[in-house]
């Protein structure tokens, strides 16, 4: 079967089950050829280790749930060490689920905005009610905790009329809304020296989720891409102005060192949530 006949069926199969296009586009084989010819990033982005940033990757993390849908505890060691090393930082994040991440940074940041679909809307979309009420469980009564309401497709952000030095992007991880998300951020959002992070660029650390990948890419400026790196151990990608590289992870990778985690279990209601 000749290569042009094969793609004449192709088609003929996609006009008649438009459906079967869903699963093109969800194919991971699809996002990796965008990303690798497009963009010019086959093996994924650049790695930098955490330490290279910070001299050392020492971090307590609290909240912290060990529940599905949230961030490892590497990602949010991450948003706070970035958060500590900027005085009075000013934080903004879309996408707040159970509020972990907001609720870490909050306690080295010194304003903290979240946004999140409504209730309502949630809603609308026939998400279980136990689902949408879990929203905001440890970051309700933060006091620095400003939380916002909206879908980010059609959300005003101009009207907040204030640039963030750390951005966390964690909301819808489809193409179309990490690029949508990307765009909103930088166009209206940061000044010259913001640090933007998104979550899930990777399925786990050795690991690009290439979908979300080709959302940051075509959501950034060419110019930026230079300076967007995945952070080691993390599921996180980080623009970092000012930074080059060109180090790239050896999968599977040798461990060059270890992490010490000390566990301990909080019986009862975070004290803050007591308020309520």
């Amino acid at each position: 079967m000749s290569r042009f006949f094969k793609v004449f069926q192709a088609l003929s199969l996609v006009i008649r089950n438009p459906w079967l296009l869903n699963k093109v586009l969800d194919d991971d084989r699809f996002w990796k050829n965008k990303v690798s010819k497009q963009f010019g990033f086959p093996s994924g982005l650049p790695v930098i280790r955490a330490e290279e940033l910070f001299g050392d990757f020492s971090e307590t993390v609290e909240p912290f749930a060990f529940l599905d849908g949230g961030s490892l505890p590497t990602d949010l060691a991450l948003l706070k060490k970035l958060a500590r090393r900027i005085p009075h930082c000013s934080y903004f994040e879309i996408g707040t689920w159970r509020g972990e991440s907001v609720a870490n940074v909050a306690s080295v940041a010194e304003t903290c905005f979240t946004l999140n679909l409504s209730a309502v809307e949630m809603k609308s979309m026939e998400l279980d009610q136990r689902y949408i009420d879990l929203h905001r469980f440890y970051s309700r009564n933060i006091p620095n905790v400003i939380h916002l309401e909206g879908n980010t497709l059609s959300y005003d952000f101009k009207a907040l009329n204030r640039k963030f030095d750390l951005i966390f992007i964690d909301g819808d991880h489809h193409f179309k809304m990490v690029k949508n998300d990307t765009q909103k951020v930088l166009s209206q959002l940061i000044h010259e020296n913001s640090v933007i992070v998104w979550h899930d660029y990777a399925l786990n650390p050795e690991t690009v989720r290439n979908e979300v990948l080709a959302g940051i890419l075509d959501g950034c400026p060419v110019s930026f891409h230079k300076n967007i790196f995945h952070i080691a151990h993390t599921l996180s990608a980080v623009y970092l102005p000012g930074h080059t590289g060109e180090k790239y992870l050896d999968v599977p990778v040798e461990p060059s060192g270890s992490f010490q985690v000390d566990i301990r279990f909080h019986e009862g209601t975070p004290s803050h949530l007591l308020k309520l």
